[in-house]
């Protein structure tokens, strides 16, 4: 499958581009890797330690709207929440101590977390951060304020995410009467059209790459702005898709990490060693789309085994099977991503999280 886009002239890409879908994007990629493999057997173990997770109810659908910072009703607001937070959930990590921190509700929190509670808090203190008509205006001081850190340091691409922000707000102004809800409107419950229309008209969502002479895309935050709506919706209203198995997981710097402690994915003695090193690796180069390819493939194969446990599970006691047919790529990914929230010094020091600085995660 490929995607078919037309760009806008005023966005400086060529008048259509023909570019791989995510999935058949992993597919490309992983086929073609040198720097990283794939193991079924750490395919399989993961996949049992998911099929007893969505079994025992701890990582279903309905968890997305438990969290502390998550929105706690699926309404319009909820819809407008997820747009912004995704448009700005990039490059949470710092190149040293000490790490960006919020506090918010007497709390500290880092990483995405430290996002939420800063919008969050944003909100509280009477500046509408989920109103386009406030934020195509909002200047960099007014950024910085939000964005304050507990502790003196600065999120990473200040800059650049008061820029998104600002022409996502735009759009929204311009095109679709300031509300991100005339966009799900017109993607006529298709996850795929969604991405079309994200990589259309919002320009930081374009998460794309040449690789090996062929245009692939990852979409990590695209992605999983679809995911969230389905999540917080529960696949109804608002996040209801009916392609919603179109979507694959969230490639970022931390779900690789995980991969690689159960021993799904594996990288080179030189991946190894520049990951090891910290040192940064570049955006869209060949080690850096290895890297997020192969963990969209993986997750791919992972949630087609569950499936198949869940569906084996459900034959030798004689019940149905609703939980194989809701399992997908965006379960997978949330439980991979909190695993590893739950295990990270474990994870941490079975191998450190790739570095590549930029607005696509």
């Amino acid at each position: 499958m490929v995607f078919s886009i037309d760009f806008p002239v005023s966005f400086h890409y060529c008048s259509r581009m023909i570019i791989l879908d995510p999935i058949d994007s992993a597919e490309f990629i992983s086929s073609n890797a040198t720097h990283v493999q794939i193991h079924a057997d750490g395919i399989e173990k993961l996949a049992h330690k998911i099929k007893n997770a969505l079994c025992s109810g701890s990582a279903g659908v309905e968890n997305w709207k438990s969290q502390e910072l998550t929105p706690s009703v699926a309404n319009e607001q909820a819809v407008e929440w997820i747009f912004v937070t995704d448009l700005l959930n990039f490059s949470f990590w710092t190149d040293s101590h000490p790490h960006y921190e919020v506090s918010f509700g007497g709390k500290i929190y880092t990483g995405y977390w430290a996002l939420c509670a800063a919008v969050n808090r944003a909100v509280d203190e009477g500046l509408n951060l989920l109103d386009a008509n406030v934020y195509k205006d909002i200047s960099e001081e007014q950024m910085k304020y939000v964005f304050r850190s507990a502790n003196g340091s600065e999120i990473p691409l200040l800059k650049e995410r008061w820029m998104t922000l600002q022409e996502a707000g735009k759009t929204l102004f311009d095109r679709y009467n300031g509300s991100f809800i005339n966009v799900i409107k017109l993607c006529e419950k298709s996850a795929k059209k969604l991405l079309e229309l994200l990589c259309q008209y919002f320009p930081s969502f374009r998460d794309n790459a040449t690789y090996k002479g062929v245009q692939v895309s990852i979409l990590k935050r695209a992605q999983i702005l679809v995911g969230d709506l389905w999540s917080c919706f529960e696949g109804k209203g608002f996040g209801e898709f009916h392609d919603i198995d179109q979507i694959t997981a969230f490639a970022d710097y931390r779900v690789p990490q995980v991969l690689v402690h159960f021993g799904v994915l594996s990288y080179d003695r030189h991946l190894t060693e520049v990951v090891r090193g910290g040192e940064q690796i570049e955006n869209g180069g060949d080690l850096e789309v290895e890297i997020r390819g192969c963990t969209l493939q993986a997750i791919q194969l992972i949630v087609r085994r569950t499936k198949q446990l869940l569906s084996e599970r459900a034959e030798s006691e004689m019940i149905s099977a609703p939980i194989a047919a809701t399992c997908n790529a965006i379960l997978v990914d949330n439980f991979i991503w909190t695993y590893r929230r739950n295990h990270a010094d474990v994870i941490d020091k079975s191998m450190p999280m790739h570095k590549t600085r930029c607005l696509f995660y």
